[in-house]
């Protein structure tokens, strides 16, 4: 009996597998590093988050009062701001904030106002729908 044709059979099987083996080891290679890559992103966000919660103490507290709106920076802008947003309807830009308070149109004074505006959104009074364009919320 020959065997060659066997152990040619055979060689092929093994190639393969060495082959199957191979590609293996090299998806398990790129496996761990994306398990590594994951694994410090959650880290990150861990230490992220610790440090968020430990400063949380630090934010005062948005207080209200006694009427029941919230109460606003010390700063005389935001409620004639707020005047503004009460007696026009619709949304508002910066720039016709600037104009309703008679601010001179500089670009420093429509950023200040945005700024200003851009807290109030934070602050949950007013909206921002579409970028630079603000409402005061229902």
């Amino acid at each position: 009996m020959n065997l060659n044709p066997l152990l040619q059979a055979l060689d092929l099987q093994e190639d393969a597998a060495r082959a199957l083996a191979d590609d293996l080891r090299t998806q398990i290679d790129a496996l761990q590093s994306q398990l590594r890559e994951a694994e410090l992103r959650l880290e990150h966000l861990a230490i992220t988050r610790t440090t968020i919660t430990g400063l949380a103490d630090r934010i005062p507290a948005q207080t209200v009062d006694p009427a029941g709106s919230l109460e606003l920076p010390e700063h005389p802008d935001y409620p004639r701001i707020l005047a503004v947003f009460n007696d026009t309807p619709g949304p508002l830009k910066a720039r016709d904030i600037c104009q309703a308070l008679d601010f001179e149109l500089l670009p420093k004074h429509v950023e200040r106002t945005r700024a200003k505006m851009k807290r109030l959104v934070t602050m949950g009074i007013l909206t921002e729908a579409e970028p630079g364009t603000f409402s005061r919320k229902q």
